[in-house]
């Protein structure tokens, strides 16, 4: 029997949303945020113009291309851009997890689109890229963050595409290469990979993404807090700190602290390579024990943030573990997604810690046994 461990994880934070603040976080580090300011004064905006710009540095986004904050997180985020963008032409819709399957069923219930094709894939795999039609506009997740699978590069994606592609990347942004040049919207939120607070959402636009708000007219109501075009142009302001509705200066102070802790360690290369780290170290434990896979057996699509895995034991028995790990403080929140196959899902984004990981790896291993016997 493997003993109990004697050490446990300093941040057994293993959540994939919200996720795991960065090394090192204090409360203190906030104090300069301008609270009781109205987002709209001098102070306020500068504050979330910064955020901007230090998104648009970190993640080496092109200079034509805008970057803004806006509401709702990465949900509020991603509906702006299809209730915006969509309808000028057939969609083709990638999804292989549960919140691109949202998306398809929003495309379908909500807009009401005709001309629609679905690609899908059960948990763990990852549809036929090459039937895609560019001609159409594409509707994808970057990665899945309920299934664990990842789009291993942009490659499937052309450059004289005739379609928009529209991208959900929140568990993907900060922990893995994007090809901005290939997305005509993308989207993600502050509490992924950054570790930041929840509610926030970020879009990011293209100039044909531009182009096509501008040209084109949805045939659906928009809600206030959905539209980004005022009169016949793009509301720009929104892409100069000028959000929609009110944020929180808190939360976006604690934006600013987690994109200064990535610039201090190395910028993007340095939290891509955390993050892969991470993923490596539950691959080492993965192959040295049977009764553990992963729920993406294919290398190539396994995400490096959201890590799914599956266990040798009834579902019953796996929320015995759960709650074991949790009850011990060795590891919290690590339950598969409640549609997914049943198993475990640790986040292994930029904020985890490798070392805390290779303690929940023991903790496991005990929890295992200890339910089996």
């Amino acid at each position: 029997m493997h003993p109990k461990p004697k050490q446990k994880p300093q941040r057994p934070n293993f959540s994939s949303g919200p996720c795991a603040k960065r090394p090192g976080y204090s409360l203190e580090n906030l104090q300069n945020a301008p609270l009781g300011r109205s987002h709209r004064s001098k102070t306020g905006k500068a504050r979330l113009k910064e955020a901007i710009n230090k998104t648009r540095v970190i993640l080496g986004i092109p200079e034509d291309y805008l970057v803004g904050i806006v509401p709702a997180s990465d949900t509020g985020a991603f509906e702006m851009a299809m209730w915006n963008l969509l309808g000028e032409r057939p969609v083709d819709v990638v999804y292989f997890e549960a919140f691109g399957k949202d998306w398809a069923d929003d495309i379908e219930k909500q807009l009401k689109l005709e001309e629609i094709k679905l690609l899908k894939a059960e948990y763990g795999n990852l549809p036929d890229l090459d039937k895609i039609n560019f001609d159409h506009d594409l509707v994808f997740t970057w990665n899945g963050t309920t299934s664990g699978v990842k789009v291993p590069h942009g490659d499937f994606i052309p450059h004289d595409r005739q379609g928009l592609t529209i991208c959900d990347a929140t568990s993907a942004v900060f922990a893995m290469e994007i090809p901005w040049d290939k997305l005509d919207a993308g989207t993600f939120s502050w509490q992924k990979v950054p570790g930041g607070e929840a509610a926030h959402g970020m879009l990011i636009l293209s100039p044909r993404a531009v182009a096509r708000i501008e040209s084109h007219t949805p045939p659906w109501p928009l809600p206030k807090i959905f539209r980004l075009k005022k009169g016949a142009k793009l509301n720009s302001e929104i892409f100069e700190g000028s959000t929609i509705n009110t944020p929180s200066m808190l939360c976006t102070e604690d934006y600013l602290d987690a994109l200064e802790w990535a610039e201090s360690i190395g910028g993007l290369p340095a939290l891509i390579k955390r993050s892969e780290d991470n993923l490596k170290v539950i691959e080492a434990f993965v192959c040295k024990h049977n009764w553990i896979h992963f729920l993406a057996a294919e290398e190539a699509i396994r995400s490096n943030t959201s890590v799914c895995l599956t266990i040798d034991l009834e579902p019953d028995w796996i929320k015995q573990m759960i709650k074991l790990l949790e009850t011990e403080q060795a590891a919290y929140d690590i339950a598969s997604y409640r549609n997914a196959p049943a198993g475990l899902r640790f986040w292994c984004g930029a904020t985890v810690d490798k070392d805390d990981l290779a303690i929940a790896m023991q903790w496991l291993k005990w929890a295992y046994e200890q339910v089996k016997k």
